[in-house]
């Protein structure tokens, strides 16, 4: 049985919520984050990046002021 789970297929206000080295960062947002090794993306079902917070909680705050339900992706 093949059970492959599409996020596209979730719905547009489902938001991914995942954890960023900043080492694989760019400069300018390695720069920006401090001494911070961690930082956390909220994507959409789509795999868009639309914003990169320093920590899993503001992420999380972040979607469901804008009306949107966030899922951790690991």
């Amino acid at each position: 049985m093949d059970t492959k789970f599409n996020f596209a297929d979730v719905g547009d206000r489902v938001v991914y919520v995942k954890s960023v080295d900043v080492a694989g960062l760019p400069e300018d947002v390695r720069q920006a984050a401090g001494d911070r090794e961690q930082l956390f993306a909220v994507h959409d079902s789509e795999g868009l990046q639309l914003a990169l917070v320093a920590e899993r909680e503001m992420a999380f705050l972040l979607a469901r002021q804008n009306d949107m339900r966030p899922v951790t992706v690991h």
